[in-house]
């Protein structure tokens, strides 16, 4: 049984880490690697696949070429911890997704220059803090879960032939749990010389708490009883505590389990505040209000956040506009024709048909008072569609259904005028006589 302790030293954020690998109780030998560096921030499973201890070898390379390539990619990681731009955060996912693809082409070298290797591969799940950023890199059935609020959100997707069928609609969960093809991957690193990797951004808050964990832990605890499952116990002692419980439930595979702790994102109160309200806003909107919660992480780590003055317009009626906004906080007014017809305060938005076509503004958004808003951007928003067939979907229904209850409105509003103007066409004959 390997274990490693570690606590971070204080930079942009506090996090404090610890990870544990054990071989199970049917195992000869454990093929899982991790990694905890909370100094350069970075957070590792793998678990390595392949005979003669060569899904060891996949799995602790893997866990190498990842630090190495984020070691030497510090520096835009500093970027991203010193200012959230659109170009810092692009940045950092692309580091993420080099380094794992990095670890993949090394990997399949290794393979192929040793015959009693080839075909050795491994999954991997890391997590990256940056300033008060995390970015997810995932290939493989891995996990990383967050614990927030007392709830816990799986930011992964099986890459799996069960998960595949199941996001398919070919597979119930009950066809699911009895298959036997349950550990049949799909993507991992090092089959072959290059992989498709999935990268997710999001914000950091304090008390929030990772998991990153092997199937041979999350194969035993459902989704629905990790928080329960976590709960209350000093993180020190996390990792053994869920070892221990994969093992009691049957231990039929290695055990990795890493828990990462933030205790303090190192950002001032009112960024906090406004970090822990924009999925709390984002979740009221319509639109949005259907997604999981990875999936309206994803659409957080695509908006930015503006400041507007007082009086300043933010959208001008007649003006074509191709971004949503959404207020954090502040007020705003909505004007036609110069008139005032509505007032927004935190959690109200406009624009969205900009995310649809390039149609003029219908009216004018001008701040009352200094304002905060999250804008979402059309052109970012069609390249995560794109990379998320599923999340495009429901965005879409989403669309389909706003527009559907403003016609619907529309049709009312217009019956109930031609209802006040037939009245008043049957009451004038009698006035004129």
């Amino acid at each position: 049984m390997a274990s490693t302790h570690e606590r971070s030293a204080p930079v942009a954020l506090t996090a404090e880490a610890y990870g544990l690998s054990d071989v199970g109780r049917k195992r000869q030998h454990n093929e899982d690697a991790f990694a905890v560096d909370p100094e350069l921030g970075l957070f590792v499973v793998a678990d390595g696949m392949g005979g003669h201890a060569a899904g060891e070898v996949a799995s602790q390379r893997a866990v190498e070429v990842l630090r190495q390539q984020l070691a030497a990619g510090r520096p835009v990681l500093e970027d991203l911890g010193r200012a959230s731009t659109s170009e810092a955060r692009a940045a950092a996912a692309a580091l993420v997704e080099t380094a794992i693809q990095r670890a993949c082409a090394e990997v399949y070298r290794l393979a192929a220059s040793d015959a009693s290797k080839r075909g050795m591969g491994t999954t991997v799940v890391c997590l990256v803090l940056a300033g008060t950023k995390a970015i997810v890199g995932h290939v493989g059935d891995s996990r990383v879960y967050l614990l927030r609020g007392g709830q816990a959100h799986r930011l992964t997707e099986d890459h799996t032939l069960i998960a595949a069928q199941l996001k398919a609609g070919t597979l119930t969960r009950e066809q699911a749990q009895a298959s036997q093809l349950r550990n049949v991957i799909t993507r991992a690193v090092g089959i072959q010389e290059s992989v498709q990797v999935d990268t997710l951004m999001l914000d950091l808050l304090p008390k929030d708490l990772f998991l990153l964990c092997s199937d041979g832990f999350h194969g035993y605890v459902p989704d629905e009883e990790l928080a329960s499952v976590m709960a209350d116990i000093p993180l020190a002692e996390l990792p053994a505590r869920l070892v221990a419980l994969a093992n009691e439930r049957g231990g039929k595979d290695n055990v990795t389990t890493v828990v990462v702790g933030i205790t303090d994102a190192g950002a001032p109160l009112e960024e906090l505040e406004e970090t822990s309200s924009r999925m709390e806003v984002l979740k009221s909107i319509p639109i949005f209000r259907h997604l999981t919660y990875k999936e309206q992480t994803a659409i957080l780590s695509i908006a930015s956040t503006r400041s507007f003055p007082a009086d300043e317009e933010i959208v001008v009626e007649g003006q074509s506009g191709d971004e949503l906004f959404i207020v954090v906080k502040g007020r705003v007014r909505v004007e036609t024709g110069g008139v005032g017809v509505a007032e927004l305060r935190a959690g109200g938005h406009f624009g969205e048909m900009g995310l649809v076509d390039h149609a003029p503004r219908s009216a004018t958004v001008r701040a009352l008072e200094p304002t905060r808003a999250m804008v979402i951007a059309r052109a970012e928003l069609m390249q995560l569609m794109k990379r998320e067939p599923i999340l495009a979907v429901k965005l879409l229904w989403s669309f389909v259904q706003v527009l559907s209850d403003r016609l619907r409105a529309t049709n009312n509003e217009l019956s109930e005028v031609r209802q006040e103007l037939a009245a008043a066409q049957a009451v004038q004959p009698f006035a004129e006589e």
